[in-house]
C-alpha cells in the first residue's frame, strides 16, 4: 500500500494506519516480496490495524461495535463490486490474489471477541477460536498473496498463526492485564492451582505457580511451529521467504521468553536486530 497522497479514512472515522515500522520483523519479511505482493500484504496490514484499533481503542464499546459493523458492510460491498474509502486499497489485493471474504469476516470476528467482552482465561476450545480469527485468518489472506498453493497454505495458516499468536500472548502478558484482559487459558491456570475467578488478571500474574501455566501454552507454541516449519519445507523456497522470516523472529522470541521464565517481575522480550538479520540472510536471499 504505498502511495502518494494519503489515504481517506476508512468508516468508522478510523484513520489508516502507516506502514509497519521499519526494522519490525513484520517489515522486514515483507521487503523481501515483489513490489506487487508487498503493497497488498501492506494494505492487509493496515485493514488489520484499523479493525485491532477499534477494539482496543477504548470508550464506549458500542459506537466501536458499530465501527466492526461498518468494517463488515464495506467487505461485503467490496466483494458485491462496490469499492468504498474504506476497502480502496483492498480492492486490487483482493481481485489479483483471489483473497476470500470469509477471511477478511474472521478478522473482524477476533476484533469483536476482543470488544465484546474483555477476555480473561478462556478455555483452550474458546482461545483457540480467537487464535484461528485474528491471526491465522490473517495467514490465510496472506499465503494466497505469497503465492502459496491454497489447501497447503490453508494449513500452514492454522499452525503458524496459532504459534505467532500464542507467543503474542506469552510476551504481552503485563500489557494485556493493563488492559483488564489475560488470554492463558483457564485449564492450564486451574491445573496450576490458581484461583481465577473474581480475580483481576493483574493479581494472577503474581501467582508462584503461573510459570507452569506459561509453559503449557509456550509448549503448544512450539508444536505449532514445528508443524509450521514442517509444511513449509514441502514448500518451494521463493513462496514461503516471508513466512520463514517471521516463524525465525517469533521462535527466538518464544525462546528467549522460556528461557528468561514467567515470574513476576518479567523483563521485556524484544527481537533481537542481529538475529533478524541473520534470518533475512537466510530466507530473503534466494
Amino acid at each position: 500500500m504505498v502511495v502518494a497522497e494519503s489515504p481517506a479514512p476508512p468508516s468508522g472515522d478510523q484513520p489508516t494506519p502507516a506502514l509497519p515500522a521499519a526494522g519490525s520483523s513484520f517489515y522486514l519479511a515483507m521487503r523481501v516480496l515483489p513490489r506487487a505482493r508487498r503493497e497488498a500484504m501492506y494494505a492487509v496490514y493496515a485493514f488489520c490495524r484499523a479493525v485491532d484499533d477499534i477494539a482496543d481503542d477504548g470508550g464506549p464499546r458500542e459506537p466501536r461495535r458499530a465501527a466492526l459493523a461498518r468494517w463488515r458492510a464495506d467487505i461485503d460491498r467490496l466483494f458485491d463490486g462496490t469499492v468504498t474509502p474504506a476497502t480502496r486499497d483492498l480492492a486490487e489485493p483482493t481481485r489479483r490474489f483471489g483473497l476470500r471474504r470469509e477471511d477478511y469476516h474472521a478478522v473482524i470476528d477476533g476484533m469483536a471477541m476482543d470488544l465484546d467482552a474483555d477476555l480473561r482465561a478462556p478455555d483452550w476450545a474458546t482461545l483457540d477460536l480467537y487464535c484461528d480469527r485474528v491471526a491465522s485468518a490473517v495467514g490465510r489472506l496472506s499465503v494466497r498473496i505469497f503465492g502459496i498453493e491454497p489447501k497447503v497454505g490453508d494449513r500452514l495458516s492454522h499452525h503458524l498463526g496459532r504459534a505467532l499468536q500464542l507467543t503474542n500472548i506469552l510476551r504481552d502478558l503485563d500489557e494485556d492485564a493493563e488492559s483488564g484482559r489475560l488470554y492463558l487459558p483457564r485449564e492450564a491456570l486451574q491445573n496450576a492451582g490458581i484461583a481465577i475467578d473474581g480475580r483481576a488478571p493483574s493479581a494472577i500474574l503474581l501467582e508462584p505457580r503461573l510459570e507452569e501455566a506459561c509453559r503449557k501454552v509456550a509448549d503448544r507454541a512450539a508444536e505449532h511451529f514445528a508443524e509450521a516449519s514442517r509444511i513449509m519445507a514441502r514448500c518451494p523456497r521463493r513462496v514461503v521467504r516471508a513466512p520463514r522470516l517471521m516463524e525465525a523472529a517469533y521462535r527466538r522470541i518464544l525462546a528467549d521468553l522460556t528461557a528468561r521464565g514467567f515470574a513476576s517481575p518479567r523483563e521485556r522480550v524484544r527481537i533481537n536486530k542481529l538475529r533478524l538479520v541473520g534470518a533475512l540472510l537466510r530466507y530473503g536471499i534466494v
